[in-house]
Formats: structure tokens, sequence, C-alpha cells
């Protein structure tokens, strides 16, 4: 495996650049792509990237994943070992404004990952999936077992389809695959559309916060270094062929081919209106808040099995939300010089 990369796709995005931080300081070889996607804040990502190209062993290439001949071209003559696919267009709420774009990224990239990863015979393809993907199951704590044939927006129905196209590339040409359902992820570096980044600069300028659902949403957030440490394990964690899969009980987290579904989640479930208490205190003002009612596509609460990942891959998250949105305000508070 010398001198062969870790490709991390989305390199530029919150998860993506925050993976290939911890394993270029691990003195890894990493590949970065990203097409820098306006749909948030590209200074941002720019200003991520400035960050990893101050690591000698790290390569950078603009690529947009839905463009098959660019994506051969570029990366025809490099030698690939695994394949971090981090790279999505994000965002539940915008799936309802513009479902084309995430047709063309997620269902139209995630094919061209996966023929790349066939190409090049790479030995693992660890890609993002979402909690999204539980849809209207009620059934509790969200377990890799349940059933998740009942996506409530479009952006869960195209990560339910990758980890659908992972498996029949596992099949075909026994390609290793792993899929991670992430857990609303928060801390430094995160995405702008999200709630705490939300909140954080509506409180600072003064303006109200819209909470929906009144502010009765449960999430099962989860910091972002307990993320990446939990990716981390998972890639070291090639799947093989498992010959105890039932076919007449089928386990949808894994399969007889070389396949695995992950959840990764800090196993604590957090009213929002908490959540946003523990940010009023850290940040020492009192938010305007606007009530509305619950909003299409939204799923009101989550939580999360860790079963899995905890007793096969010895994961353990660590980080509670006191201390992650404390490390996330003083990270804000630098970056926009508040």
């Amino acid at each position: 495996m010398k001198n062969k990369f870790d490709l991390i796709t989305g390199v530029a995005g919150f998860i993506g650049f925050s993976l290939a931080l911890k394993l270029l300081k691990k003195k890894k070889l990493v590949l970065g792509i990203d097409n820098l996607n306006p749909y948030y804040d590209v200074n941002l990502k720019k200003a991520r990237l400035k960050i990893l190209k101050k690591y000698k062993n790290f390569t950078f290439l603009k690529i947009d994943l839905t463009n098959d001949s660019i994506l051969k071209k570029k990366l025809n003559k490099k030698r690939i070992k695994s394949i971090y696919h981090m790279a999505a267009q994000a965002g539940v709420r915008y799936s309802l404004e513009a479902p084309r774009e995430y047709i063309k990224s997620n269902i139209i990239g995630f094919f061209n990952i996966l023929e790349l990863s066939k190409t090049k015979k790479i030995k693992h393809l660890i890609y993002a999936s979402s909690s999204s993907v539980y849809g209207a199951n009620k059934n509790f704590p969200f377990d890799e077992k349940n059933s998740c044939t009942h996506p409530i927006q479009l952006y869960a129905a195209t990560k339910i389809s990758n980890e659908s196209m992972a498996h029949s590339y596992s099949s075909l040409y026994n390609l290793p695959t792993s899929g991670i359902r992430f857990f609303t992820v928060y801390g430094p570096w995160g995405r702008p559309d999200q709630a705490l980044f939300i909140f954080t600069k509506n409180i600072l300028n003064k303006t109200k916060i819209n909470l929906f659902n009144y502010g009765n949403h449960t999430r099962d957030f989860t910091y972002i270094d307990d993320i990446v440490n939990g990716i981390e394990k998972i890639g070291k964690s090639i799947p093989k062929v498992n010959k105890k899969w039932n076919p007449k009980k089928p386990n949808p987290s894994f399969s007889k081919y070389p396949y695995q579904i992950y959840n990764i989640a800090s196993n604590r479930k957090v009213k929002l209106t908490k959540y946003l208490d523990i940010l009023e205190k850290k940040l020492n003002m009192k938010a305007k808040i606007k009530y509305l009612p619950l909003q299409k596509g939204d799923v009101p609460d989550v939580r999360s099995s860790i079963k899995k990942i905890k007793n096969q891959l010895n994961y353990n998250p660590k980080i509670n939300v006191e201390i992650g949105i404390s490390r996330f305000v003083d990270w804000y508070k630098s970056y926009y010089n508040k």
C-alpha cells in the first residue's frame, strides 16, 4: 500500500475536511477532491482547504464528480488505496427546493464513484449515508437492522439508493463497501445551514431564530471529533464475505457479500430547546425566537443505537453537547472575529 492515496471526496466540506486533517496529521497520503459547490459560502470551503494545503502529504484536485470523463482523466494515473466518499448535495430542506441537484450529485456522482472503485480495484469504499434514511420509522432507538423503506424527503431517498447501489457492487464485483449513517454532526468548521451555526449567528446579530415544531425536536447531536474517530475505525475494518447472513431472515445492516452499514452517533437524545439553552448560556445572550409548526420533510424525533459500531469496532463517543457547543462558539467567534 506504500505511496497509495486515501481519496476523500467532498474534502472542502465539513466532514471531509475534518477527516482529511486527522489522516494528514497521521502522515497518511491524502488526495482530496471537491467541486466547491456554492450551496453555502465558498469562502468557508476555501479556508478549510487552505489549512489542508499546508501539509505536504495532501494533494487537491477540483473535480465535479458528476463529470465522469474528467474524473477518469484526472485520476487515471493516481494510485488509490481507499475511498472515503463524503461528497453529496447536503441538506434536508433544500431538497424540497432543488430536487434535481440531489439526483445529479447523490445518484450520478455516487455511481461514478462506484465505477471508479471497481476500475481502480480499491480495497475499501467508505461512504456517507444519513440518519434521514430511517424516515417515517418510529421504532426507537434507530438500529441498522430496522427497515429503511419509508423516506419522507428526496435527500433520504438518495441516501437509501446509495446503500442499495453499494450493495449491488459488493455483490457483482466483490467490492468492500461500508455505509455510514451520520446523526446530526456539529462542531468547529461546521456547515452554515445547520441549526447551531444559524442559532449562533442570529443570537449574536440579535435577529430571530425560527424554531420549527415549536422546539420539540429531539436529536442525537454528534460532535465532529467523535464522527471522525468512527469513520477512521470503519475505514480500518474492511468488510468480508459473511456466510452467517441468513437470506431467509435478511439483516439489512450487513450481507453475505462484503457490505456493512453503521450508525455513528453520540447515543444521547437532546431536545432542541435544551440545545438552544446551552448555547444561550455559552454566549451569555438570550435568543429571540419565532415558534413555528413542523416543517415538511423534517423528522421530529431522532435517537440512535450504536451497539453495532461499539461492539464490533470499540467506538466510544466522548464529547457531550455542553463541551461541543462551547468549542463551536469559540471557533465561530475566532473565525468571524466576533
